[in-house]
C-alpha cells in the first residue's frame, strides 16, 4: 500500500501537504475511494482513505491510528561527506537501520566543500532522500538530517553523555562487541544514546582523530579489511542496531 507523509502539524486536517498530493494525483494517480497508509514522522501511523480534493490538496479520512514506539537506544551518525551520491546512499541506509540523527561532516579530507549558501540546500536534498526512504521502508521516525559542519565544531557542542565512538583503522581500536561490555559493566546497562564518526575517502586526518578522543570518542575497529566510507557507515549502524535495538517481532 502507498504510504504518504502527512506532518504532524498537518493531523488534525488530515490535509496532505502540496508535494504528497502532487505525488498522490499525479504521479500514482489515486483516486477518490482509494486506501493509502499516512506516518507523521514522529512514529504516528494509519490507515487512510482519500476522501475529497481542497484545490490541489488532498482530505483523507484517517483511522486506526498506531503509535510505532522510537529505538530502545539513539543512534547518530556522523558522517563526512563522501564524494559523488553516495552521501545520498548512506542518508537512505541510515534510515532503514535506525538512526535517529544524520550529522554530515566537512572534515579535512572531505572532496565536497561546501559554501555557506550551498549548506542549505545540502541538507534540505538529504532531507529529502531521508523522508523516501521513510515512504519507501516503512520507517515512522524520521530523522534529523543536519546542517553540514566541521568536526570541531560538532565535537564542541556534543552531548558528553552519549557513547561516543570513531571508526579507526589505529591500533588501539577495540571491537564494538568490547566498548559496549565495558559500558554495560560501568553502567549496568547499555547505552541508551551513541554517537559514531565515519571518516572521507582517506580518513581522519591524526588532529581530527587526536581531537575526537580528547572530546571521549573511543577508537572502534571494522576488522582487518579496509572499508569503503559508505561501507563503513553500514557496518556501523548495522552492528549497533544489532547490539542494541529490541529485536522486532515478525
Amino acid at each position: 500500500m502507498h504510504r504518504f507523509h502527512l506532518a504532524p502539524e498537518n493531523w488534525e486536517s488530515a490535509t496532505l501537504d502540496e508535494s504528497e498530493s502532487h505525488h498522490c494525483l499525479n504521479v500514482l494517480r489515486l483516486e477518490i475511494g482509494d486506501r493509502a497508509t499516512v506516518f507523521d514522522g514522529q512514529g504516528r501511523e494509519a490507515s487512510a482513505l482519500i476522501d475529497s480534493k481542497n484545490g490541489s490538496r488532498v482530505v483523507l479520512k484517517i483511522s486506526a491510528p498506531a503509535k510505532t514506539p522510537p529505538p530502545p537506544c539513539a543512534i547518530t551518525l556522523a558522517q563526512a561527506v563522501p564524494k559523488g551520491k553516495n552521501m545520498d546512499l548512506i542518508v537512505q541506509k541510515a534510515v532503514e537501520l535506525g538512526a535517529t540523527r544524520v550529522v554530515p561532516l566537512l572534515s579535512d579530507r572531505t572532496i565536497v566543500q561546501l559554501e555557506a549558501d550551498e549548506i542549505a540546500k545540502k541538507r534540505e536534498k538529504w532531507q529529502a532522500v531521508a523522508l523516501e526512504a521513510c515512504k519507501q521502508c516503512g520507517q515512522n521516525h524520521l530523522p534529523e538530517i543536519a546542517a553540514p559542519v566541521p568536526p570541531r565544531e560538532f565535537l564542541e557542542r556534543l552531548d558528553k553523555k552519549s557513547l561516543l565512538l570513531i571508526a579507526s583503522l589505529q591500533p588501539d581500536a577495540r571491537t564494538l562487541k568490547e566498548v559496549l561490555a565495558d559500558y554495560s559493566s560501568q553502567h549496568g546497562h547499555l547505552p541508551r544514546e551513541v554517537t559514531v564518526f565515519v571518516g572521507p575517502e582517506g580518513d581522519f586526518t591524526p588532529a581530527e582523530i587526536a581531537l575526537a578522543k580528547s572530546h571521549g570518542c573511543q577508537p572502534i575497529s571494522l576488522g582487518p579489511i579496509i572499508l569503503r566510507t559508505e561501507t563503513a557507515a553500514i557496518y556501523c549502524l548495522s552492528v549497533l542496531a544489532h547490539e542494541l535495538f529490541t529485536p522486532v517481532k515478525a
